[in-house]
């Protein structure tokens, strides 16, 4: 039973407890028989009804359809804000680049500082920029029955289709025929997904053309597209990407309270960024950043040049974290276990400490559970290569469903605020291949995480090179 049946089940039966209390009191006071008490309600609430009806409307009909107006805008106002999911998108112009930091401001927006960052952003020596393993490559809710999605991802043109039995299915997206998009205009056909073009169909689980309207014969062996390794759950449709088209060797864990119901859905937040894939996991096991960009409070906003003024040093959050990798057989597994703790002029305030676990699992997904007293949940976080040099980053987050939406909403925004402070850094830094490091338990943990990340490349890893002024992967 999904989370919005059971509030409206659990509203109906407080509702009629509550009539079948009132009216069993009215009864015992002053012995009238029920259904002579419900027909007095029915009565006496519709003579009540005409009469607000009628002084509402009598007086000007001008009062009338404001009222009316305004209590649309209120009823608009409550879905957005206690039931609809969020829907949060930053595109790569959106953050993270100051227009005051040019040397003639006047004269650059935030697309022209974005573009100007690009291109004069020294890249360094970059590790491969496709690691292997899962990527999130769609979130299950945007590709329905019998439907096909175009999605770019790890330097690969993918279509993206549900058969007729639900399952989802992820092929290379040019007709080995003549080079028709099989996702624009793709009809689903059973399993199969029918090119545009001249309705040649592919089979989801093996890419081999099954049916060629106007062949004379047999279909040929040639006729055929790579069928990507897929897997569903959790929200997403997953895909398995190795460099050497090794099978998959793990896989991303069920999470048991969004398979049950117990975790519902409540919203998703969306940013492009800048940067190098390893960059953003590593911010994971880089405990010193914490303080340095996340202390201050979430008003006092993203621009890290701005949000230590002392109008915000009332308050500050406080982090306490350490980063360590799983073993055996779950050795691509690091989790960052974290304390958050609020104070208020110097004062903690217990009601917002939240304790997380994030799970980087492989190279681009993270399970972040979180605890609080006001409830708990988990952003699943899908980051995707959609250029060697550009990521995509989604968190889908599950809350409990007995927890109000609202409350969900000040997580998933909470968290996104923050994610916004740590694009400016990754917008505008270069990957440095050979760091300088001190002695510390905060750079030696920098130091673990990259050798544990090492494990997801291979000697046919797609790496960066670079043709006069263009990029070639």
């Amino acid at each position: 039973m999904s989370s919005y049946r059971k509030k409206v089940f659990s509203g109906i039966f407080v509702f009629s407890l509550a009539a079948l209390v009132s009216a069993a009191i009215t009864e015992r006071l002053f012995d009238v028989p029920l259904a002579e008490v419900g027909h007095f309600w029915l009565k006496t609430s519709a003579s009540a009804g005409r009469r607000f009806l009628a002084d509402w409307y009598t007086p000007n009909p001008i009062i009338f359809v404001a009222s009316f107006v305004a209590c649309l805008a209120f009823v608009y106002a409550w879905h957005y804000v206690f039931v609809k999911p969020t829907n949060r998108v930053k595109l790569l112009t959106d953050l993270g680049y100051r227009v005051d930091d040019y040397s003639q401001p006047q004269h650059v927006n935030r697309k022209d500082a974005a573009n100007m960052a690009r291109k004069m952003k020294l890249i360094g020596d970059v590790p491969p920029v496709y690691p292997n393993g899962w990527y999130g490559v769609l979130e299950s809710m945007y590709v329905k029955k019998a439907q096909a999605k175009y999605v770019t991802v790890i330097g690969q043109n993918l279509a993206v289709f549900r058969g007729e039995d639900g399952r989802a299915h992820i092929i290379d997206a040019y007709c080995a025929h003549l080079g028709a998009n099989l996702a624009i205009g793709g009809r689903v056909k059973g399993d199969c997904l029918e090119c545009p073009f001249h309705g040649w169909q592919y089979r989801g689980d093996d890419g081999k053309c099954t049916k060629i309207p106007y062949a004379q014969g047999k279909v040929p062996e040639m006729a055929k597209v790579k069928s990507w390794p897929v897997m569903e759950l959790n929200g997403w449709i997953y895909l398995w990407f190795h460099a050497e088209g090794a099978e998959p060797y793990w896989t991303p864990p069920e999470i048991p309270e969004i398979t049950s119901g117990q975790y519902t859905y409540r919203g998703r937040t969306e940013h492009t960024i800048n940067a190098h894939i390893e960059d953003i996991p590593e911010n994971g096991a880089d405990l010193a950043h914490l303080d340095a960009v996340h202390s201050p409070i979430i008003p006092a906003g993203s621009d890290l040049k701005s949000m230590y003024n002392s109008i915000w040093s009332f308050a500050k959050h406080e982090w306490h974290a350490t980063w360590g990798q799983y073993s055996e057989p779950d050795k691509h597994v690091g989790a960052l276990e974290l304390t958050h703790t609020m104070r208020l002029f110097g004062i903690r305030i217990p009601i917002l400490d939240v304790k997380v676990v994030a799970k980087q699992i492989g190279p681009s997904i993270v399970y972040l559970e979180f605890n609080s007293v006001l409830g708990k949940g988990v952003f699943v976080q899908s980051l995707n290569p959609v250029e060697p040099l550009v990521q995509k980053m989604i968190h889908l987050c599950y809350f409990d469903w007995k927890i109000p939406t609202f409350v969900a909403k000040i997580f998933l925004i909470g968290e996104a605020l923050q994610i916004d402070r740590d694009i400016m850094i990754w917008n505008n830094k270069r990957y440095e291949g050979r760091p300088v490091f001190v002695k510390s338990v905060e750079d030696s943990q920098v130091q673990k995480h990259r050798r544990w990340y090492s494990q997801f490349y291979s000697e046919n890893s797609p790496r960066l090179k670079f043709q006069k002024d263009t990029l070639e992967f």
